[in-house]
């Protein structure tokens, strides 16, 4: 008995000096599987962006309406369509006969005037002085481009033979894409901005009819392409130059009415820029 706890004491002796051994006989514990379940979990609480359909973006809702025009107008070119541009013809010249004028030719910029007008009246525009110049002008060099390169291409022949660049109406185009500059600005002081502007770019569009220049197909394109050159003007401005739409207007405006000894009674305009 004795020999034997002997034996057991000596066997545990060398175990004892040695813990790195005695250590080592011992078996490691298996490291715990790599937590991947909640890897992109929102830890911050803060819910992610939801992103918007297409039918909801803002170049989808900028486009639907030019769109329509521009389809429209494509789809009553010639003898097309279920009332076609020759159609519309024999009903205008049925109704106005040989009648003619030039006032189209002003009235597509009659739109433009509405913006120092309303300006001056103290009523305040989206975006301030330098960034409504630079999407007027923007908007300008892509209407002309695109309404250019579109006349050439169709070469369609004007209702009164004298050249093949009817379709679409730079005359239509230019003045819906005033009102649309218009309608943009002022729209959140009252739509009336927009309904009277809209309303003398649709007189451009008769007229242009009723005086032989151009079909029913030319000037209903001639619209959407004005409105989309707008749209697409605001949609590519980032407010350059450092500028940032601020909702200023051009200034303070005042009437008070006044009486002098040797003129009378009148009216004292004062105006103070901003």
């Amino acid at each position: 008995m004795i020999s034997r706890s002997l034996l057991s004491l000596a066997l545990l002796l060398p175990l004892a000096a040695s813990p790195q051994l005695a250590a080592a006989q011992v078996p490691l514990a298996t490291p715990a599987p790599a937590d991947t379940t909640h890897k992109y979990q929102n830890s911050g609480g803060v819910s992610s962006p939801v992103k918007k359909s297409f039918f909801k973006s803002k170049g989808f809702r900028a486009s639907i309406i030019p769109a329509v025009l521009i389809g429209y107008g494509v789809s009553t070119i010639n003898d097309h369509g279920f009332y076609s541009s020759y159609d519309a013809k024999n009903d205008i010249r049925h109704v106005f006969g040989n009648y003619r004028n030039h006032i189209d030719d002003y009235l597509q910029w009659a739109p433009y005037l509405e913006i120092p007008v309303v300006l001056l009246a103290g009523v305040e525009s989206h975006n301030d002085r330098l960034n409504l110049g630079l999407v007027i002008v923007k908007s300008e060099l892509i209407m002309l481009s695109s309404v250019y390169v579109v006349k050439t291409l169709t070469g369609i022949e004007r209702p009164d033979g004298s050249n093949n660049l009817s379709f679409p109406s730079g005359h239509t185009a230019q003045a819906f894409l005033a009102a649309s500059i218009v309608h943009t600005e002022f729209r959140d002081k009252s739509q009336w901005y927009g309904i009277g502007a809209y309303t003398l770019a649709t007189s451009v569009a008769a007229f242009r009819m009723i005086n032989n220049k151009h079909w029913e197909s030319d000037v209903v394109a001639g619209a959407g392409f004005g409105i989309l050159s707008a749209h697409v003007a605001y949609l590519t401005h980032r407010n350059r130059w450092g500028h940032k739409p601020t909702g200023r207007g051009v200034g303070d405006t005042s009437f008070m009415p006044m009486w002098t000894p040797a003129g009378g009674p009148g009216l004292c305009l004062t105006w103070r820029p901003r």
